[in-house]
């Protein structure tokens, strides 16, 4: 027997074996306001099909949280999956890049998805929808894992079984048709009401609810900067050869990964340079280069990187931090809980910062402010600056992209850069790795290196760094003038190294438990790589150390 405690502090006793749902079934489990999706046991989230199997406290996870948001996802694309099985028998779906609040999918024996095939796949989807068919859990005998995956047109998730060399396999099973456990799915395909399907050249789009109204759809937006991104990205998969997680790890295994890592960042140097080209080609009226992006993304060592290619075309390129623009702690502005809110655009003195900028763009010479963090207030007699002939000033931060940050200057002084880290890379051929994951896994290992903070601490400020990305970053990507995806396709395997005895050390009794051990299930399908592989200039220097530029 094993013991439920459920949140209000009932305990029931259960045989070992029951599933989740039956002990989620007792009146003394909470009800839920949205439709229940998964459960926290002992902090760990499992599915609802899942059986206990020890002594636990038990909690719901409903679809109304961020949690439940992403078992909702990954839920939709099983759904897809098993749509595409059902409507196209050897036929292979395969997953692609995120794309706003969607996914990007194509047939590998199609250069260009038919409407006809959205719509029936889409018809497909709400029968089963409608049929409210139930997600079980499964355990498979690994050869039987492998040879079932070969045999349905799966090779990507045969492959990365085939690294993993797990004696027993999980699976999800849904109609006859099974898929990797990547995490815990909807307990049935009913609850998956909320989705649309739409034509996406040369692919299709499987979109899902914003976190704002997670029952209902929102409108489709274009992001035609996350496109920009994708579709080069692609070209530089196919120059890779390499779109699968199995993929890598054999590589890692057999010893091609030295030609891999320096072609990915030759790629990347490419991009850099050509983005330079594209500021000194407007050289009669770009003074200014503004670089943003979401935490971990690589922004710092992207500007040291552009700096570089900038000279090479004959440009003098200057930096000022906008940091040393904080206002006085003091002055810093709150956010809806009453807590210093650092990352609004409020803490920073836009006034004197536009001040500077604009006697910088005359020829004149200012002195630059010096913010102390230890003592939260500007530092007198900070250093002086006056541009030399060709220069261009680069500004790197968190508000680069929002105009109000420099109101004063006029747009064509401008040059917008927007850096992201968007994998190209598969998990296998149904999931993803979510791009918030790798940038947090960056996250983790940069904290834990140069800033002190163990993984629970990064754990715990993860759920409001994302919120003030949603609210200073993402609105403004659109109105970039460049895009520079800085996501390598080895870097996991380098960062997982680092950042497994970090999570590792996350306890069971605290809520962040969940994180931690989504993220070991996530990193144990990568094959392990040595730092010491990885280039002193590459922008993964930045979160691994050692790298040839000062931060």
């Amino acid at each position: 027997m094993v013991t439920v405690r459920y949140p209000s502090g009932v305990e029931r006793s259960f045989p070992a074996g029951t599933p989740v749902r039956e002990a989620a079934a007792d009146p003394a489990f909470p009800r839920t306001a949205s439709p229940l999706v998964a459960a926290l046991a002992n902090n760990e989230l499992v599915s609802l099909a899942g059986e206990l199997v020890v002594s636990c406290t038990l909690a719901p996870v409903e679809l109304a949280s961020r949690t439940g948001l992403t078992v909702y996802r990954r839920s939709l694309c099983f759904l897809l999956s098993l749509a595409a099985r059902q409507q196209f028998p050897g036929r292979r779906l395969v997953i692609g890049h995120s794309l706003g609040h969607g996914y990007l999918y194509w047939f590998e024996d199609a250069e260009e998805v038919a409407d006809a095939d959205v719509a029936a796949l889409h018809e497909r989807m709400r029968a089963l929808v409608t049929a409210d068919r139930p997600v079980e859990c499964a355990r498979l005998a690994w050869a039987e894992a492998v040879a079932y995956f070969e045999e349905n047109g799966q090779p990507d998730t045969a492959l990365l079984l085939r690294g993993r060399g797990e004696p027993v396999v999980r699976v999800n099973a849904c109609s006859g048709a099974l898929d990797l456990d990547h995490g815990p799915l909807v307990p049935s395909t009913g609850v998956l009401r909320a989705f649309a399907l739409m034509p996406f050249p040369p692919g299709l789009l499987l979109r899902y609810p914003p976190e704002e109204t997670p029952l209902a759809m929102g409108p489709f937006v274009e992001n035609p900067v996350l496109v920009s991104i994708y579709r080069e990205y692609k070209r530089w998969g196919k120059i890779l050869r390499v779109g699968s997680v199995g993929r890598l790890n054999g590589l890692v295994r057999d010893g091609g990964i030295r030609e891999f890592i320096e072609v990915a960042e030759a790629l990347q140097d490419r991009k850099i340079a050509e983005i330079a080209d594209r500021v000194n080609a407007r050289r009669d009226t770009v003074r200014i280069v503004l670089i943003a992006g979401p935490s971990s993304s690589g922004k710092t060592t992207f500007s040291k990187r552009l700096m570089v290619q900038l000279r090479v075309v004959g440009r003098n390129p200057m930096t000022i931090s906008l940091d040393d623009y904080f206002f006085d702690r003091d002055r810093t502005p709150k956010d809806d809980q009453g807590a210093p809110d650092y990352e609004a655009l409020a803490a920073l003195d836009v006034a004197l910062l536009n001040e500077h900028l604009l006697a910088l763009m005359r020829g004149d010479e200012v002195e630059l402010p010096s913010f102390d963090f230890h003592t939260g207030s500007r530092r007198p007699g900070g250093a002086r600056l006056r541009l030399p002939e060709r220069a261009v000033l680069i500004l790197e931060g968190i508000h680069g992209l929002n105009g109000e940050l420099t109101p004063a200057v006029p747009r064509e002084a401008k040059y917008l850069v927007y850096v992201s880290a968007l994998t190209q890379l598969n998990l296998d051929d149904h999931n993803r790795i979510p791009t918030t994951d790798n940038r947090l896994v960056r996250r983790l290992v940069r904290d834990s290196q140069f800033r002190g903070h163990d993984a629970l601490t990064t754990l715990r400020m993860w759920p409001s760094v994302r919120r003030g990305e949603d609210h200073n970053i993402f609105p403004f990507q659109n109105g970039a003038d460049s895009a520079f995806n800085s996501a390598l396709d080895y870097e996991l395997a380098v960062l997982k190294v680092l950042a497994e005895p970090l999570l590792a050390s996350v306890p069971p009794d605290q809520p962040e438990y969940q994180d931690a051990r989504s993220l070991l299930g996530f990193l144990a399908n990568f094959a392990s790589l040595n730092p010491r592989w990885v280039p002193p200039d590459s922008i993964l220097r930045e979160f691994i150390g050692e790298s040839t530029f000062k931060y």
